[in-house]
């Protein structure tokens, strides 16, 4: 007895000493990456990289950071993680960074090494695109290690991307609709093809080992497709210092909608006509969105100063985060791109399957016909429906409202409401998971996080059942390595990342579904007690 209360205590006290080793190391850790990322930004702010927004010379550049006029490294645990936060109060449009061209990652700056230059300026490799090429430039800088001119830079890169071509099997089925299973498979098989291409170039170039991977490829591939910047002399773009540190900020759906430009192009003629059924058209205005003009400025090269220029994308007070727009993407678009998600995208998006008679007599593009985040169906989507909800012999004399944005009738209103909430339905009903699930595993992934012991990890992950044993048995978790230093290693902690975005994006998905099925309730509900109570009234 006395010897298993003295046994009990010994592990007791040896957990709470690997836990605080653990802790010390992570702290350890993380103050040398402060440190590190203090002489990078010393190191740019050598070179001429400043968020000074007048002249250098009343405003000397710091020795020791590029940054401290506007912007200021900070940490945001629930928008992006490490980002820019304003040091000052900043007004739209304002310049805010910017990075001498001398300073940015281009194929044409990385091929001045002489040897890379040779080689990839031979005819062999020809049919390699500028991506690929800029790609195995890149490999080449980091196998360079301490003696290339960008190692500050290059040191502080993600060690790994969780883009889709990043996804194994398993990653892959959790996303659980078939368009994005076939995005996800696409990805990984584009991935595989253009390393296989470049792979005789990568050979003559004698690479590391460890760089001439499908793995190594992956992190060049997405630290383009992630971090690359638009030049106009190059369609690879460039890696911009410091610039690539702004996080991403989704522009509004009416940034870039095209059910906007239809509905302009249309209601430009448009005149106050009636309704067959002598209803005016005030009473029944459609899905019109507001027209949004504003285009992206965000930043660009600028050839006056020889330097890429970010402006500020709206105001900003002192304190908050500086956002920088990318362009308008789809969560799975993110994914695919980026290798992130963002739990309110407003140009996020759910395609429903139209049958192919629909298409024959309409003009609109199907990448216009979708449900909006919020559940709303598209201005598109919705003029489709009408028009295919109409007497074949009606089509061509209504065709001008349907267009225009008109709602025709209550009846063939809420016959398209009905037809859309059905489909909706049925999607969510092939799926093999309800939200409630997805969510209760969201929660069990979480938690998975916090487990010291990888019994107790498989204790939960038995016990939860479906998918979470799936995963139990498609890791490594299973295969009689040491489960601790598994568990805790970075190649586990990004499967479970990846798991975890996969599952995030298919309860977005269905909660666009959901949340459609409720809108199509509530208005279809609404248009018929107008209608009894109109009837009442006459």
């Amino acid at each position: 007895m006395i010897y298993s209360i003295l046994n009990s205590r010994i592990w007791a006290s040896f957990t709470v000493l690997q836990r605080n080793s653990r802790q010390t190391k992570k702290e350890m850790e993380d103050a040398g990456q402060d440190e590190g990322f203090e002489r990078f930004l010393k190191w740019a702010a050598n070179l001429g990289i400043s968020d000074c927004t007048t002249n250098l010379s009343l405003h000397p550049q710091s020795p020791t950071s590029c940054l401290g006029h506007s912007l200021t490294v900070s940490h945001f645990p629930d928008a992006g993680g490490r980002g820019l936060a304003a040091v000052r109060d900043i007004k739209k449009g304002e310049l805010v960074l910017r990075v001498p061209k001398s300073v940015l990652i281009t194929r044409d700056s990385l091929l001045k090494d002489e040897k890379l230059c040779s080689f990839v300026n031979n005819n062999t490799y020809s049919s390699l695109s500028p991506t690929q090429i800029l790609a195995v430039c890149l490999l080449y800088e980091m196998g360079k290690g301490k003696s290339s001119w960008w190692y500050p830079y290059l040191m502080h890169l993600p060690r790994s991307y969780d883009v889709l071509a990043s996804f194994s099997e398993f990653e892959m089925q959790a996303l659980q609709v078939d368009d994005a299973i076939w995005t996800a498979e696409k990805a990984v098989s584009k991935a595989k093809s253009e390393w296989k291409e470049a792979n005789s170039l990568m050979d003559a170039l004698k690479l590391k080992p460890q760089l001439l991977t499908f793995r190594a490829w992956i992190w060049a591939s997405a630290t383009i497709s992630s971090r690359a910047l638009h030049i106009p002399w190059d369609e690879a773009g460039c890696l911009c210092p410091v610039g690539d540190l702004f996080n991403y900020a989704a522009p509004g759906e009416e940034s870039n909608d095209l059910e906007n430009v239809v509905h302009l192009m249309n209601a430009s003629s448009l005149e106050d006509t009636s309704l067959s059924n002598g209803e005016t058209t005030d009473d029944f205005i459609g899905d019109q969105p507001d027209i949004g003009l504003e285009r992206l400025t965000d930043g660009g090269f600028d050839e006056n100063m020889a330097a890429y220029c970010f402006y500020a994308r709206k105001n900003y007070k002192k304190g908050t985060q500086v956002l920088l727009g990318y362009g308008t993407y789809t969560n799975l678009e993110l994914l695919e791109h980026y290798g992130f998600l963002l739990n309110e995208n407003p140009n996020d998006k759910v395609f429903i399957p139209l049958e192919p008679s629909m298409y024959s007599f309409i003009s609109w593009p199907k990448v216009s016909m979708y449900i909006h985040q919020d559940g709303k169906p598209s201005f598109a989507l919705l003029s489709a429906l009408r028009l295919w909800a109409t007497p074949p012999n009606q089509r061509r004399s209504i065709s001008h409202l349907v267009y225009s944005g008109f709602r025709l009738s209550v009846y063939n209103e809420i016959s398209v409401l009905k037809w859309i909430s059905k489909n909706c339905a049925m999607i969510l009903s092939n799926l093999p998971t309800v939200i409630e699930e997805d969510s209760l595993l969201l929660y069990t992934i979480n938690k998975i996080k916090n487990f010291d012991k990888p019994t107790e990890l498989g204790k939960l992950l038995c016990a939860s059942g479906g998918e979470a044993r799936a995963f139990l048995e498609a890791s490594d978790l299973q295969k009689g390595k040491n489960g601790s230093e598994l568990m805790f290693s970075s190649k586990t902690k990004r499967v479970i990342e990846r798991w975890k975005l996969a599952v995030q994006w298919r309860i977005s998905y269905k909660k666009t579904l959901i949340d459609c099925i409720s809108y199509c309730t509530v208005t279809i509900n609404s248009l018929s007690s107008q209608t009894i109570l109109a009837m009442r009234t006459k």
